[in-house]
């Protein structure tokens, strides 16, 4: 009989045994032998519950166990999880994952353990929750060159900017209404900074360019900044404000990843996933543009794509997937965002704004200025011609000397 564990008993956990229990004679059937959860690791007690007689409260009884092939680790994190993973794998026992923050920190050394100990470290789970984006990656376009990813990967974020773009909503409301509904936590700063999107691009990147990408190294910003105005502004031009993950090849075998708020044209499909939803762009030289969308977080589907790892590591047991990238600590391997050519939306305001007109025309030549209702006479808004963001902010720089920089966006 094929075993199991899992450590970490918290809401993907606990969906993780769940899915697993609840469908196990057919995994066994896919897997070709009897399977089973063995033991499940967490400090807390869980008096009534269901699977009471597999928990245990010390790690090593799950390290120290042969019969055990393969580890969901559900902790999260990247202190106890990566020494649990590293142990793991050193005993040759395959381990699963949602944990992107470990994946994205120490993911080429983890996988090259792996390696080393004929089994397999897979966490289709960390980027999207429940949509195949990992696997599709490593095999189905495994033959295109990639030209690049944009995604909407954090759906507490998107949450958000939904309210306020269809029901007119401040930030501050929005992310209160989140936090009632349980989308986002009551310190919210790793999804309205950007920081886990940030984790997930730097994951979609690494595997599709073959580098290392560490998030210390990728610009991010968040969405605190984005206010009303600036989604009547974007609406008024035919845009959505979302906060997308970006990564693509640039000049030299570098790469430019960036996460950052911007306004996506409501003729890209990104511009329509509203809600708690995530999608996933990837653009393929063979493949053109193909989009994954779906529930991006949640116990049920993120459990769906663990179980999914779990089944394959269990199915390839002593047999290594080909699924790696190469570790890489050169900071210049990212590219500088400020080298890349973008168009910005930008907000200003200033006691003559019209007096200005004619010298922004100057310093950015043609662009296309923007209308609301009830625009106060202090305030305009413009979007650029595309160029280096470097010429942009030096522009602005000049034009801050009269008016007050309200607001700058990236157009995708």
């Amino acid at each position: 009989m094929s075993m199991v564990g899992v450590i970490g008993y918290g809401v993907v956990g606990s969906g993780t045994v769940e899915l697993f229990e609840k469908h196990r004679e057919e995994i066994s059937k896919k897997v070709g032998r009897k399977c089973d959860i063995k033991y499940i690791c967490d400090l807390r007690d869980f008096p009534g519950d269901p699977f009471e007689d597999k928990l245990v409260k010390d790690f090593n009884i799950i390290l120290n166990d042969e019969d055990i092939e393969v580890v969901a680790e559900m902790i999260g994190g990247a202190t106890l999880a990566y020494e649990y993973t590293k142990k793991l794998l050193e005993r040759g026992k395959s381990v699963v994952t949602s944990n992107k923050e470990l994946v994205a920190a120490h993911g080429a050394e983890l996988i090259a353990i792996a390696r080393a100990h004929n089994c397999n470290y897979l966490f289709e789970a960390s980027v999207g929750g429940g949509i195949p984006i990992i696997r599709p990656l490593n095999k189905c376009l495994a033959g295109n060159e990639i030209k690049q990813i944009s995604g909407i990967l954090n759906g507490t974020t998107n949450f958000i900017l939904t309210k306020m773009i269809k029901e007119q909503m401040d930030f501050d409301s929005a992310l209160k209404l989140a936090q009632e509904l349980g989308y986002a936590e009551q310190d919210p700063t790793a999804d309205i900074e950007g920081h886990d999107a940030c984790r997930k691009i730097c994951i979609l990147g690494s595997l599709a360019f073959g580098k290392q990408i560490y998030p210390e190294y990728v610009h991010c910003s968040g969405i605190s900044g984005i206010t009303p105005d600036d989604v009547e502004y974007a609406e008024n031009a035919g845009y959505a404000i979302k906060l997308i993950g970006t990564v693509k090849p640039a000049e030299n075998g570098k790469v430019l990843a960036i996460v950052c708020p911007r306004l996506v044209e409501k003729s890209n499909l990104l511009a329509s996933v509203d809600d708690v939803y995530n999608a996933i762009s990837v653009v393929g030289d063979g493949v053109g543009d193909v989009l994954f969308y779906g529930r991006g977080a949640g116990r049920l589907p993120t459990a769906s794509a663990v179980v999914g790892d779990i089944i394959d590591c269990l199915k390839h047991h002593h047999k290594v997937l080909a699924l790696s990238w190469e570790d890489c600590f050169d900071k210049d391997y990212v590219a500088d965002y400020k080298k890349d050519q973008v168009s910005m939306y930008v907000r200003i305001k200033a006691e003559d704004a019209q007096a200005l007109k004619s010298a922004i025309s100057e310093m950015f030549g043609k662009l296309m200025y923007i209308e609301r209702a009830g625009r106060p006479d202090n305030e305009l808004a413009f979007i650029t011609p595309h160029m280096t963001e470097e010429d942009i902010d030096l522009n602005l720089a000049i034009l801050s000397h009269s008016s007050e920089i309200a607001s700058k966006i990236r157009l995708l």
